[in-house]
């Protein structure tokens, strides 16, 4: 742990404190004894969760809820520059940190494992973490999803630290890694990095921070990450090498690759083999990949799934087709992002051929407004023009309740149900559930 960064913080306070990462880092602070308190839009689990590990949680912004004697303010990405809390903030001369320069301060100082990669990276983090976990290595870690035990974060001893690095914004930039895994690169976050060179560019850097004596765990065969090894200091390790010689509980080629990559690190870091593939086949995933809900009254399983890029979609759904050969599965897809949505169109209609049906439902907006060039009823036509299997019945359903009812009254017992996307698509399989 960096100990200069932490020596003289008492109190914190966090803007966007349900944040799926924001709260990770307001975990760790309550386990150092710090006074932790923050603010968001709404309530829900995580803030619920953080209350009563002691943290203090306001619903909603507003300037009187910065505690006066506040050593740092950590505040989401996605606030404004507007917002009333990080204004006073700046007014008083607080130090101030992103999210991603939290991390970064974090990493300083650790032996850090930075699970990076457009695909794949939250489940290679939280595999990685299981593993060290399992074999009493004593990690903290930081990871963008839920554990199967509930939480976004692992308070361990030693000076290990794995951290799920996300390239959005190049925010991963503000890390120190020791090991870099690279799971794979992709078009994505083109609404900021404007095309899969600038995507590459950031990896670049990020391979660059790398020092000599750590390890790039990658594919270097892989067409698009091999220009961004140019530049490595480290040595590279292929993980692709490596044998996996278990059968996972999770579903799925993609999975086989980042369990690939874990034992890449795990051979880094001495980590004997045989223990590694034992904890990974046990391994049962995290929150929202493949994430079983339960079934319906009429007896049919509900999946969920954060799956929001083409690459993604088409990966989970092969993993369903070959988990469930002879079923009818059905999924309910939620495009997240109308930049997103609009420059992939094209890859998400050729996304959904493993399955029989899709419902489109409307276009999650997240940090964006409104385009009305792109909505579902547009990709829900381009995915019915691209099919190359005459079964696959596509619709393009605007609400909620609509999916529900329909869902509720076709449902058999040989179906699978799918909930998709990065948005709050997972409500409508909760609600019908039996």
């Amino acid at each position: 742990m960096n100990e200069d960064f932490l020596k003289d913080i008492q109190s914190v306070h966090f803007i966007g404190i349900g944040g799926i990462g924001v709260s990770a880092v307001a975990r760790l602070m309550l386990t150092r004894g710090v006074e932790v308190s923050g603010s968001d839009r709404g309530a829900s689990l995580i803030t619920e969760k953080l209350e009563k590990e002691g943290a203090k949680v306001f619903v909603g912004h507003d300037h009187t809820q910065v505690p006066e004697e506040c050593d740092l303010v950590v505040y989401s990405p996605a606030i404004e520059d507007t917002n009333p809390e990080l204004i006073l903030a700046h007014e008083r001369g607080m130090q101030t940190l992103s999210y991603p320069q939290a991390l970064g301060m974090i990493s300083r100082g650790m032996r850090t494992v930075a699970v990076s990669g457009t695909h794949g990276k939250t489940t290679t983090t939280a595999m990685t973490a299981e593993v060290l976990v399992s074999a009493g290595k004593s990690p903290t870690v930081i990871v963008g999803s839920l554990l199967k035990s509930g939480t976004n974060f692992v308070a361990g001893t030693s000076n290990l630290f794995v951290v799920e690095a996300c390239e959005y914004r190049r925010s991963f930039l503000n890390l120190s890694p020791e090991i870099l895994v690279i799971t794979n690169i992709d078009n994505d976050h083109l609404d900021y990095y404007g095309t899969i060179e600038g995507v590459q560019k950031a990896f670049a850097e990020m391979v660059e921070k790398v020092p000599r004596q750590g390890a790039i765990v990658c594919d270097p065969n892989d067409a698009r990450v091999a220009p961004v090894l140019m530049n490595a200091k480290a040595r590279i390790v292929d993980y692709t090498k490596e044998n996996l010689a278990v059968v996972l509980a999770v579903s799925g080629e993609h999975n086989i690759k980042n369990a690939k990559a874990v034992l890449a690190v795990m051979r880094v870091l001495g980590v004997d083999q045989g223990e590694a593939e034992h904890f990974l086949k046990q391994f049962q995933g995290t929150w929202r990949r493949m994430e079983y809900k339960g079934e319906t009254k009429g007896g049919t399983p509900v999946y969920d799934d954060y799956a929001h890029h083409p690459t993604e979609v088409r990966a989970t759904l092969q993993g369903a087709r070959a988990k469930f050969p002879d079923a009818r599965i059905r999924v309910v897809f939620q495009p997240h992002l109308y930049s997103r949505t609009k420059l992939l169109l094209n890859d998400f209609a050729v996304s959904f051929d493993d399955v029989d049906e899709v419902i489109v439902a409307t276009i999650y907006a997240a940090r964006e407004v409104i385009d009305p060039t792109i909505s579902a009823e547009i990709l829900a036509q381009h995915i019915s023009d691209a099919q190359k299997v005459s079964h696959l019945r596509v619709w393009a359903m605007l609400d909620f309740l609509t999916i529900e009812n329909y869902l509720r009254e076709t449902a058999k017992e040989h179906d699978v149900i799918i909930t998709m996307g990065a948005g709050d698509v997972f409500k409508v399989g909760e609600s019908i559930l039996g």
